[in-house]
């Protein structure tokens, strides 16, 4: 009885020990590991979703324990935030949104996805309207989805979604906190506190990293690289329809110029631009180059050989196609794009054309020279010599057929009528091969 007491006794105090060892270590856990700060800025586009996704990876594999979004954007694309947020919520990794200044449209969306919101003193959140590209309020459809999106971002970390919809629609009033009916709610740090909308507002990263129980962490921050950059300029929706009017249009101006000039240069470093930093961002394939590829190869085979025009729509389509897979985005987003580089292209060629004229190399192909009557080439020689003269007719006329003049014989067409074999006609005009003839009538007086 004795040892078993002992025994109880022992196990009790190795218990005790374990406890201790596990609570150190968890205190050391929370005061050490490594924190990735990573930049959400500027416009939320594909470029900085390719971006993020990079940097989460690169944080996964150098085992971070926490990853703080540093978010200070005035939103963007939907579909881009879209995949944005499922990253957020797709991580193995706790995560946190430090809003510096500002989180709005799919700045704030973004930031409701994270695992917890900071603020900083002075910055705001909200104003959330899914916008067009043309800059009015999108269809009934998408506003839809995006308040649905918004209430489901909000209920994932128990907040109270009236918020997150009142930031994306005009029609709830809040007049408590700015947004009376007719207004989208943005609201302040301190509003956002109050409401639950963050966890605390702290000035720096000091202060943040007292507050995440990580003062003693491993600082990382992310940087975006010079390709990283060039991606997220070049997949910007105003930038794409530019590059590829400047790609085609450089291209299609080449051909009407002599030599390999600037033009050419201009087309080839819009598309490679534009091909690049859509690869970069992970939107364009292998299969969009092979595409493109396969594209410029009928087009070629199209102008070099005679053919109905089958390899140069099935190049044109390939081409299409290529394009329309490395933009990242909706097929109607894509061919707006392309709409507008053919008719941009479309104005600016017939405008050189008609001011400078052609002069390409497929001058060499394409037969373009004319025998013009201006330059001195006629088909037949006009016999203006032989206006006014009197003929009979061999045949009759109707109203062509043969008459005699003096010693020739000649084809003639009469000004319309039918005359009869054996009148006397008179040569009215003479204009190359054809001759015009009027019967001579004798009326008695």
């Amino acid at each position: 009885m004795k040892k078993f007491r002992i025994f109880i006794y022992c196990m009790f105090i190795f218990g005790s020990l374990i406890s201790l060892v596990g609570h150190h270590s968890s205190q050391a856990e929370g005061k050490g590991g490594k924190v990735y700060f990573i930049p959400v800025e500027q416009e939320v586009e594909r470029g900085l979703e390719a971006f993020l996704r990079r940097s989460l990876e690169d944080a996964k594999t150098q085992g971070a324990s926490h990853v703080v979004f540093e978010v200070n954007t005035p939103g963007g694309l939907v579909q881009a935030a879209g995949n944005i947020a499922k990253l957020l919520r797709e991580s193995d990794i706790p995560t946190t949104a430090y809003i510096k200044k500002d989180a709005l449209s799919a700045g704030a969306y973004i930031s409701l996805n994270a695992g917890q919101i900071v603020m900083a003193p002075g910055s705001r959140m909200g104003a959330a309207a899914v916008i067009d590209q043309e800059g009015n309020t999108a269809d009934e459809k998408a506003v839809s989805a995006w308040l649905a999106d918004m209430k489901s971002s909000a209920e994932l970390h128990g907040r109270d979604p009236i918020y997150a919809l009142a930031m994306a629609d005009p029609d709830i009033d809040l007049p408590e906190y700015g947004a009376e009916k007719g207004k989208l709610l943005t609201l302040t740090a301190n509003q956002a506190l109050e409401v639950g909308y963050a966890e605390a507002i702290v000035k720096n990263r000091s202060e943040l990293l007292e507050f995440l129980n990580l003062r003693d962490a491993e600082i990382v921050e992310s940087e975006i690289t010079i390709s990283e950059r060039i991606a997220r300029l070049v997949t910007h929706p105003v930038i794409v329809p530019i590059l590829l009017s400047l790609g085609s249009l450089g291209l299609i101006l080449e051909l009407y110029s002599p030599g390999f000039g600037i033009p050419g240069i201009i087309g080839l470093s819009s598309l490679f631009l534009f091909f690049f930093g859509h690869a970069i961002a992970g939107f364009a394939g292998w299969e969009s180059f092979i595409l493109l590829g396969a594209g410029i190869i009928l087009i070629l085979i199209e102008i070099f050989t005679p053919g109905f025009g089958i390899f140069g729509i099935s190049g044109l389509i390939a081409m299409l196609i290529s394009i329309v897979m490395s933009t990242g985005t909706t097929v109607v987003n894509s061919l707006l794009y392309i709409f507008i580089a053919f008719i941009i292209t479309l104005a600016a060629s017939a405008l050189y054309i008609r001011v400078y004229g052609y002069k390409g190399f497929l001058r060499k192909i394409v037969l373009t020279d004319s025998e013009r009557t201006e330059l001195g080439y006629v088909s037949n020689e006009t016999k203006h010599d032989l206006v006014g003269h009197i003929g009979q007719t061999v045949t009759p006329l109707r109203p062509s057929g043969i008459i005699d003049v003096g010693s020739e014989r000649l084809d003639v067409v009469s000004e319309g009528g039918y005359i009869q074999q054996g009148k006397q006609v008179e040569i009215v005009k003479a204009v190359g091969s054809r001759i015009v003839v009027r019967e001579i009538r004798h009326d008695k007086e």
